[in-house]
């Protein structure tokens, strides 16, 4: 048996679970053999950001349940609840129109507040959305205990600072344990996390911790490489400098030669 078969059946009773009185998620440490040791607590609250709604609308929802932007990220989903918004956000944009020293009721203008605010809705569509409903019960028990690696997933953000974009790539690589996850999943993980008001730093963090509660496996990466608008089109100015952050998890964080071979795979080309 190799190592992270071994690996796999020392933590074949790790256990995730979500407490009522601290919702933290607690993990069982493995045994001496290439261990895996999480160096920090796994916490729910590390999955949210600030804003997310403590219930979001998924397909379960009394109205939702022949939604099909919950699973297959729709454009024209237009939830009765999000639509309610767009009177009170289009007021908002036709004011920051009129501050601006612009005539909003000008032909070229009328129907920017609406658009806007349908436009910034769509940009923040992952607060409407929860992982479980995403995953769909995508998860599968299959005897692998190799590195899955899913690179340069397209993402596209809005920096909570100045509500400006941020893009990139987002490379995800994990060792199974027993249990897979369908290859769009991790694509689809990127895409809730990053349809919110975020920095980079947390939105790779969650990701990785999204993939960790989903499949329990020994260990997890994720590499964000993305370009801030708000360093691009202001500020500094610098049109080429490009941001990369990094979460490793487990044996990623602990076996250097694991980490190497997953740096090794997403920047071959």
């Amino acid at each position: 048996m190799n190592g992270i078969s071994t690996q796999c059946a020392k933590i074949k009773d790790l256990s995730i679970y979500d407490d009522e009185d601290d919702h933290k998620m607690k993990i069982k440490k493995p045994g001496p053999i290439r261990t895996v040791s999480w160096s920090e607590s796994v916490e729910e609250s590390n999955l949210d950001v600030p804003g997310t709604p403590r219930t979001p609308r998924t397909s379960t929802t009394p109205g939702h349940e022949k939604c099909t932007f919950h699973h297959d990220l729709e454009l024209d989903h237009r939830p009765p609840t999000r639509e309610a918004l767009l009177p009170e956000m289009s007021r908002s944009y036709k004011l920051l129109l009129s501050s601006l020293g612009e005539d909003p009721d000008r032909p070229g203008l009328l129907k920017t507040p609406e658009r806007a605010a349908k436009a910034m809705l769509f940009f923040t569509k992952g607060y409407d959305q929860s992982i479980d409903d995403v995953i769909n019960d995508a998860i599968y028990d299959e005897d692998h205990d190799e590195m899955v690696v899913v690179k340069d997933i397209e993402m596209f953000s809005m920096c909570e600072h100045h509500l400006v974009p941020f893009y990139g790539k987002v490379s995800i690589g994990y060792l199974p344990c027993k249990k897979i996850l369908g290859l769009s999943k991790l694509a689809r993980i990127v895409e809730v996390f990053s349809r919110r008001l975020q920095v980079q730093e947390r939105l790779t963090k969650q990701i990785a911790l999204a993939v960790t509660k989903a499949v329990q496996p020994a260990g997890v990466a994720v590499v964000v490489e993305g370009v801030h608008m708000c360093m691009v089109m202001r500020g500094v100015q610098k049109i080429n400098s490009k941001t990369v952050t990094s979460t490793m998890l487990g044996v990623f964080r602990d076996d250097p030669k694991t980490r190497e071979e997953f740096l090794n795979l997403i920047h071959n080309k």
